[in-house]
C-alpha cells in the first residue's frame, strides 16, 4: 500500500479531535513543542517512554471493537507491538518475482517502521537507490534502467505486504470483523481493514487479513492495489489472495520469509501470479538520523 501514513504519526505528535476548543487547542500547542523535539534528534533511537504510549494507545483503541481485539492478539502473538517499534528499523532483501513474465523487483531495502520512512538499494548496483522521507519519493540512479518500475509506488509496498499485523496499528485504519472461514483444514479469524479519506496515496485499498483462530497467527490476505497513478479513473485491481509463509523469528518478532499471491476467486485462492522471497531480515537501532534523508543529487518524485 503506497506511502500509507498510518503507522507514521506518532503518538506525541497526533492531535485527538475532540469537543471543546481550548482543549483542541492545547493540543495541537503540544503536538508543536513535540514535533520540534523529534525535529532536534541526531539519532534513529526510539526512547522506551514513546514505544510504551504509543503501544498503551493502539492496545486502548483496538481493544475497543471485537474487530481490533483480534488485530491486538495477533500483533501479541508476532511478538508483540513494543518489540516492532522498539527493535529500531527493519533490513531486509524483498525479491518479488512475476510468474507471467513482468518486470521482478528485487532490492535491499530499511524501513523505519515507527515513522514510515524508507530506502531501497538495488541488488545489483549498490549506488541505484529510491527511498521515502516520511514527505518525499525520490530516486538516485545513473542507470534510466536500474528501476524500471513505478519507484514511489514500491518505496513502502513491501512492509505492507509482509508487516501485517502491525502496519495497522495507527490512526485512520477501519477495522470490521468478517465471518470466520475455514483455510487449509483450520478455522480463520477475517477482519477487514479499510482507510480514511485522504491516509496516504491510496486510501481505497483495503485488507482482509485471515488469522489462524488457535494461535491468532496470520495465514493469508486478500487485497487490491487502487493507486491512482494506475488507476485514474478510481477503479482498482482484481482481488489478490497472499498466503502467508513460514514465519520466523526475527529479534523477538515473526516475520514471514514468504509470500505467495494468487487471484482471488470466491475468497479462495485462484491463478499463482506471484512468488515472493523475504530474506536477510534483521533490525537495525544505530542508523543516524539522515539515513533516510533525499539524498542532495537524487531526484525528487
Amino acid at each position: 500500500m503506497l506511502l500509507k501514513k498510518l503507522s507514521i504519526m506518532l503518538p506525541l505528535l497526533s492531535i485527538v479531535f475532540i469537543t471543546g476548543c481550548n482543549t483542541k487547542k492545547n493540543k495541537t500547542e503540544e503536538s508543536k513543542s513535540e514535533t520540534k523535539e523529534v525535529s532536534t534528534r541526531t539519532d534513529s533511537k526510539i526512547p522506551q517512554s514513546w514505544v510504551d504510549k504509543r503501544v498503551a494507545k493502539a492496545k486502548k483503541r483496538l481493544s475497543g471493537s471485537d474487530a481490533g481485539k483480534v488485530i491486538w492478539a495477533s500483533m501479541e502473538a508476532h511478538g508483540g507491538l513494543d518489540n516492532w517499534f522498539g527493535n529500531g528499523s527493519l533490513a531486509f532483501r524483498f525479491n518479488y518475482i512475476p510468474l507471467d513474465g513482468k518486470t521482478p523487483r528485487d532490492s535491499y531495502q530499511t524501513v523505519d517502521v515507527w515513522s514510515n520512512r524508507a530506502k531501497h538499494t538495488s541488488v545489483s548496483d549498490s549506488t541505484a537507490r529510491f527511498g521515502y522521507t516520511g514527505e518525499k519519493a525520490w530516486l538516485q540512479a545513473a542507470d534510466s534502467t536500474a528501476f524500471v518500475y513505478d519507484t514511489k509506488f514500491w518505496a513502502l509496498t513491501p512492509i505492507y505486504l509482509m508487516g501485517h499485523p502491525f502496519v495497522l496499528d495507527g490512526e485512520g485504519v477501519n477495522l470490521e470483523l468478517l465471518p470466520q472461514t475455514e483455510y487449509q483444514g483450520k478455522t480463520n479469524n477475517v477482519v477487514k481493514a479499510t482507510f480514511d479519506a485522504g491516509t496516504g496515496d491510496a486510501p481505497d485499498d483495503y485488507y482482509i487479513l485471515q488469522f489462524d483462530a488457535e494461535n491468532q497467527l496470520l495465514t493469508a490476505t486478500r487485497y487490491i492495489v487502487s493507486y491512482p497513478e494506475y488507476f485514474k479513473d478510481g477503479g482498482h485491481n482484481p482481488e489478490k489472495f497472499m498466503e502467508v509463509g513460514e514465519l520466523i523469528d526475527v529479534d523477538g518478532v515473526l516475520l514471514p520469509k514468504s509470500l505467495k499471491t494468487h487471484w482471488t476467486v470466491d475468497g479462495r485462492p485462484g491463478e499463482h501470479i506471484t512468488d515472493i522471497e523475504v530474506s536477510e531480515m534483521h533490525f537495525i537501532k544505530d542508523l543516524p538520523e539522515d539515513y533516510y534523508a533525499m539524498p542532495e543529487n537524487a531526484e525528487e518524485l
